[in-house]
């Protein structure tokens, strides 16, 4: 299935990477000050400076994921990734502004 040249993987691939980045800063940062997952959301709606470096973890992680499908010549599903990413920053940066 990965292996697949699909936009429509990519988009998948572009959304659920970003969420694995949350969970992987959550786990570093905040599981071992024994804050809860729900808390640690409420911080990320509290704080925009915790939203812009976990926002930058999650685009990092797409970043990764789109330079392993280019490399692989994936361009469709690369070109998914991308989409999810902009899509994803566009709404991280609206967050911010309109918070």
């Amino acid at each position: 299935m990965l292996k697949q040249d699909n936009l429509r993987l990519g988009i998948f691939l572009g959304f659920l990477a970003p969420i694995a980045g949350l969970i992987l800063y959550y786990f570093f940062a905040f599981y071992t000050r024994q804050v809860g997952f729900l808390e640690f959301l409420g911080y990320l709606k509290q704080y925009k400076n915790l939203l812009t470096a976990v926002s930058s973890i999650s685009l990092v992680a797409n970043a990764i994921l789109f330079t392993v499908y280019i490399n692989n010549r994936k361009d469709k599903t690369a070109k998914g990734i991308f989409v999810a990413t902009l899509i994803y920053g566009i709404a991280v940066l609206l967050i911010k502004v309109l918070k």
